[in-house]
């Protein structure tokens, strides 16, 4: 099911959004595919860590994040990717990999691939690796506040 808490939050914020129900998948790319959707819409989460701290890479199924990229957008001295067992515990009422791109609902800076704006609207994960979201980018952009940059190769 949906994490409670991001509905609640996308409610009480007065948001539109579709919940979409979608054949098991693990990955992103796997995601869009089985729920038949444009991998340039759909975003994916890449926890990484900025010197030290816990932060979300968020971009296109379809694209790979540059952690160098996303090191000198950051500002930070050094950037990695995350360990599952880094995150795990951040993300109670998530399965992991299923984390929504709502770094704000959980402490954490938010870094989004500017491409990712081109559309009107932008689909992720729900919690769990069977439910995908919608909403508009708008929407998106409002709520969460991420820092934008150029941050994939294709």
């Amino acid at each position: 099911m949906t994490t409670q808490r991001l509905q609640d939050y996308l409610r009480e914020q007065q948001v539109d959004f579709e919940t979409v129900t979608h054949p098991h998948a693990f990955t992103a790319a796997q995601t869009a595919a089985s729920a038949h959707i444009d991998g340039h819409a759909m975003a994916k989460t890449v926890m990484v860590r900025l010197d030290g701290k816990l932060a979300m890479a968020v971009l296109p199924s379809n694209e790979w994040l540059d952690i160098e990229q996303l090191r000198k957008a950051a500002g930070a001295g050094e950037a990695r990717l995350a360990s599952e067992s880094e995150f795990r515990d951040r993300f109670p009422e998530c399965e992991v990999g299923a984390m929504p791109p709502f770094g704000n609902l959980y402490g954490m800076e938010v870094y989004v691939a500017d491409s990712l704006s081109d559309d009107e609207r932008i689909a992720f994960n729900a919690g769990n690796h069977r439910e995908l979201m919608w909403m508009r980018w708008r929407d998106f952009e409002r709520l969460v506040h991420p820092h934008m940059a150029s941050l994939t190769r294709h």
